[in-house]
């Protein structure tokens, strides 16, 4: 088998999205299937190590507004019909679509190949925490026009399901994110860089993100003043400089990834995330798998994953005092942080990239036997009714 896989956005940006996408090309390469990766150019161009062996068609992009490190990939539905022809795949994976995936998914409708739509960022939302909120309905009926068109559409979580299905998108499975197990353990907790954070010994609250507005990161300062903690803002963006002054004692260490990342995480007593918009949040799974309790918003995808009472607390979306209590409760018990955190780990130990990437598969055949049965239907009525 061979997929077209066709990504928004790639290396060298790293957000969750690209995570995802490394995870699903590196586990179908274990598996078998040919991957071609579609994505747009970067100045600098991706190692070749990260792809697992997969192949890489880069295409003409510009730069996002105000944004720079991201770049849009710039093409027409045509030239895209000629790339995937090229390409010749089974089914055409389509990560995040937006733009390019517009294009993708109406140009493997032209030649009658199966698209897996897979829904990861809630670009109508972020329209509205960037200040252009009229913008957001427009946004929505693309998205749902561009899931319409795909044979099949994968959701990460129940928040996100309810969403699509509000927009009126159908032929939904729910597919959430595998996490590194390995990587993300609670034997990374490192001593030495919890000195070098707190030196007071104080306990390390943590956040780990981009700063950007739709993270909601200012909300951090209802718990930067707790006597006794020290709040570690893990992750780089637009919002650095307005961070730091509304946090001056916060320290921010800048983008950490792979093993410091987890280092990191796994040195936290606790993780904070209280960005609203989440269709998954990765960064959450990746704090329980760490053994960290988590105190996240109760919306969109820690919904699905913070058990309250259990692994970490969920607070009122958008309540800072609630958020405040919450991250207090844990600070003030050490008996309840240990516990939280155990059941954390145990919480997410099923969740693995192998899982994952095998259910990924059999959506493939999914959606695949539903173009050959609509095939077979249009020859069959072709045909007068006879089979074809």
């Amino acid at each position: 088998m061979k997929v077209a896989l066709i990504a928004e956005t790639f290396l060298p940006h790293m957000n969750g999205v690209v995570g995802s996408i490394l995870h699903v090309i590196a586990h179908l390469r274990e598996r078998g299937p040919e991957v071609v990766a579609v994505a747009p150019r970067h100045e600098t161009e991706p190692d070749p190590a990260a792809l697992s062996g997969a192949s890489l068609i880069l295409l003409p992009s510009a730069a996002l507004p105000g944004y720079p490190e991201l770049r849009l990939a710039v093409t027409t539905v045509p030239r895209m019909v000629n790339t995937l022809r090229d390409i010749a795949p089974d089914v055409v994976h389509l990560a995040s679509p937006f733009l390019l995936g517009w294009q993708a998914v109406r140009a493997a409708e032209h030649l009658g190949i199966p698209a897996v739509a897979v829904y990861q960022t809630d670009v109508p939302s972020y329209a509205e925490r960037y200040g252009f909120a009229a913008l957001g309905p427009v946004f929505a009926r693309h998205v749902a026009r561009l899931h319409h068109r795909a044979t099949l559409t994968l959701s990460p979580s129940t928040a996100a399901t309810a969403v699509l299905q509000r927009w009126g998108v159908d032929d939904i499975r729910q597919w959430g994110r595998g996490v590194d197990g390995e990587r993300f353990h609670p034997r990374r907790r490192d001593e030495d860089w919890r000195r070098q954070v707190a030196p007071r010994g104080e306990l390390v609250i943590g956040y780990v993100g981009r700063l950007a507005p739709e993270k909601q990161v200012l909300d951090l300062a209802a718990v930067a003043d707790i006597p006794g903690t020290r709040l570690v803002i893990i992750g780089d963006g637009p919002e650095r400089a307005a961070v730091q002054g509304a946090m001056p004692h916060a320290l921010l260490t800048g983008f950490l990834g792979g093993d410091d990342l987890a280092r990191a995480m796994a040195s936290c007593d606790i993780i904070v995330h209280p960005g609203e918009n989440e269709t998954f949040c990765q960064t959450v799974q990746e704090a329980l798998a760490s053994g960290v309790p988590v105190v996240a918003t109760g919306a969109g995808g820690p919904l699905d994953l913070v058990q309250s009472s259990h692994t970490g607390w969920l607070y009122r979306p958008g309540d800072r005092d609630d958020l405040r209590e919450r991250v207090l409760d844990l600070v003030g018990d050490p008996a309840k942080r240990r516990a939280f955190a155990l059941a954390a780990r145990e919480s997410v130990a099923h969740r693995t990239w192998r899982s994952l990437g095998d259910q990924l598969l059999v959506h493939y055949a999914e959606a695949r036997a539903r173009v050959a049965h609509r095939r077979h239907g249009t020859l069959g009525l072709s045909n007068g009714g006879r089979a074809a």
